[in-house]
Formats: structure tokens, sequence, C-alpha cells
């Protein structure tokens, strides 16, 4: 052998990339009716997948001392589809409770600014609440995009584009009732 040339790995150790396709085609469609069976929602359990085997490529030493793979993937994919639903839960709560808030607008004695508060209120409560707590951090908190995406457990790019299409459908709703009163 040349004294630069590179050193062939050894045949008894896979590669990681061969090891991880092994534990894929043995145990992929167990863990997904397991997954399924727990999540009941099949994007869900295809998250839920993708951050186990996503784990597992990371460091691929994790299954090192594993006695049953299956037992122990199973496991990690109740345990990673568990924090989903907690992460998912205080989401949720999150934007429930912003919904709940008191008005954001005071009462004016102006009749037609009083009209637009009221109609601007009601086109935010009508916006989905993940698009409403993004407004609010965003308008309200005056978060950045990557502050908002920390706060919600979201990419910025996904903060960025639920703000671009609520105040797309704000403007669509609200767009009549500004032309009435300008």
């Amino acid at each position: 052998m040349l004294p630069n040339a590179p050193v062939p790995p050894e045949p008894s150790s896979p590669a990681p990339s061969d090891d991880l396709e092994r534990l894929y085609d043995a145990h992929a469609a167990a863990l997904f009716a397991w997954v399924l069976s727990i999540t009941q929602n099949e994007s869900d359990c295809r998250d839920v997948l993708q951050e186990v085997f996503a784990r597992i490529a990371i460091r691929p030493g994790l299954l090192a001392g594993v006695r049953d793979e299956r037992a122990f993937l199973l496991r990690l994919a109740k345990n990673t589809a568990f924090d989903l639903r907690r992460r998912r839960s205080a989401r949720e709560k999150y934007h429930a409770a912003l919904a709940g808030e008191t008005p954001l607008f005071q009462e004016s004695p102006n009749p037609d600014e009083a009209a637009f508060r009221r109609a601007l209120s009601e086109a935010l409560a009508g916006l989905p609440p993940e698009q409403r707590a993004v407004v609010h951090l965003k308008l309200w908190e005056e978060a950045t995009f990557e502050e908002i995406a920390e706060i919600l457990g979201i990419p910025a790019n996904t903060a960025a584009s639920r703000y671009r299409y609520a105040l797309d459908k704000l403007r669509a709703r609200l767009r009549p009732l500004y032309d009435e009163i300008v």
C-alpha cells in the first residue's frame, strides 16, 4: 500500500449510512404503525419518524450496546411523539391565551374610528391562531421574526410567511371598510 493512500474501512463495521439504511428497512414500518396509533395524524407520524432517524444519523453510536433495537426505537419514537404533543400543546395554549386577551383597542368617541377598530379586532380574531400569534408578537410586542421563531418554536421563515399571509387576509377583509371611511 502507498504511504499516503487512504485506508479503506474495515469490512466488519458497516458505514453509518449503511447501518441507518438497514435500521430504516428493518423497523420503519413497525415504527410508523406505532407512532400513528399514538399521534392519530399521518403528518405528525412522518415528522416523528424523521426526527427519530435524524437523531440516529447525527449520533450513530446512539444504538451502541442496545440489546433490542426495535424496542429501543419504539421507545425513542414514543418519547419523540410525546415531546411533539407537549410542544404543540404549549404552542396552542399560547395561541389561545393571545386570542382570549382583553380587547386590543380602546373605545373611541369617533364613530368611524370605532367601527374600524371593531372591524380590525374581528378581522384579527378571524385569523388562524398561528397567524394571529405572529401578528400580535410582531405588531404589539415589536418582536423580530427571529424572536418570534424562538418564542413559538418555529423557523424564522415560517414566522415571516405567517405574518405575510395574515397581512394579506387583514388587507382583503379591511379594504372595503377603509375605502368606505376614506
